[in-house]
């Protein structure tokens, strides 16, 4: 097994843009031809578009983009951009008078970064599918979707960390496998390997941790509001093939890979949801993609953390010296 980029992975297409002065943005994962999907949701508050398309039971067995954006639920105007992008190069489903792009989205809550009125609309949207087509740009850390994203939200936005967008990615032998995902948690973020916390909930000084579970053990009364709005979400890529059946089961393990990073994770004040997409023909065990689906998510998660930049007041692990 070795380590290739995530731009490797062959039949897919990865835009981002995103406004710095407003700490938001969008990314896009576009396959024209049609790619598998499924989705795995754990947190308890998406934001999200059309992922009803995803359902094994739903008609349509392939999808043409993925969006992740900022903004919350005010961000998912994006996809609009991205289909019109889509349909005026003529991608998506025949349907007689024009093409049909099908395009799903999930959002993360970063309005109380940068400027609270500013939030990924159509024309990002449109933006970032142009530039994946004429412009592949894709980089970690503060762009993207992950322009505004942050984790260690527990006690609000005073003690928490910047974080961004990571990807990860590897190949064994024909089987190409990667994850792009977004790290804005409520929770404290891990090493993998070692268990060693590497981003989330400061301490008063603001250059050491606390813990974000001791915090919340410090009363058992009922916490209306969590400073809701927090999300991790993200996508696996393949070119192994699967159908949507499969590729919800793969993106459910995929989701392990987030549990080992992430804690506390899965709250109500999250909205954590992974996809799962198919984009080429190699015939490989559904086990094996998903073990390694999980693998790279926490990959990714980690390359969230590492590639990050200080930003809006929010200090990153690269300026702690993490």
């Amino acid at each position: 097994m070795k380590e290739i980029p995530i731009t490797d992975i062959g039949n897919i297409r990865i835009g981002q843009t995103e406004n710095r002065a407003g700490g938001t943005g969008c990314t896009v994962l576009i396959s024209e031809n049609g790619m598998s999907a499924g989705i795995d949701i754990r947190g308890g508050g998406p934001a999200s578009r059309e992922t009803p398309l995803l359902s094994p039971l739903a008609s349509a067995q392939t999808i043409h983009a993925v969006v992740f954006g900022g903004g919350s639920a005010f961000g998912l105007d994006a996809a609009g951009g991205v289909m019109e992008y889509l349909e005026q190069h003529g991608y998506g489903f025949d349907v007689g008078v024009t093409r049909v792009p099908l395009v799903v989205q999930s959002d993360i809550f970063d309005l109380t970064v940068g400027d609270m009125s500013v939030r990924p609309g159509h024309d990002m949207g449109y933006e970032a599918a142009r530039t994946a087509f004429e412009e592949p740009d894709y980089r970690d850390g503060n762009y993207g979707a992950g322009c505004g994203a942050t984790v260690g939200k527990m006690l609000g936005m005073e003690y928490c960390m910047k974080t961004g967008i990571g990807s990860y990615a590897v190949q064994v032998g024909e089987l190409q496998i990667g994850a792009v995902i977004v790290l804005n948690s409520l929770g404290d973020v891990f090493d993998r390997r070692t268990g060693r916390k590497i981003a989330g909930l400061l301490a008063e000084d603001k250059k050491s941790f606390r813990s974000t579970l001791e915090v919340m053990s410090g009363s058992t009364d009922i916490v209306e509001n969590k400073f809701v709005g927090n999300t991790t979400i993200g996508a696996v890529i393949t070119n192994a093939a699967f159908d949507k059946a499969q590729l919800c089961k793969i993106a459910a393990m995929a989701q392990n890979g987030l549990a080992r990073c992430v804690s506390p994770v899965h709250t109500s004040a999250d909205g954590d949801s992974i996809y799962a997409l198919s984009v080429g023909s190699v015939r490989a065990d559904m086990d094996l993609v998903g073990t390694l689906a999980a693998e790279v998510v926490s990959g990714a998660i980690e390359k969230a953390v590492y590639s990050a930049e200080s930003a809006y007041g929010f200090p990153s692990a690269e300026s702690l010296g993490i």
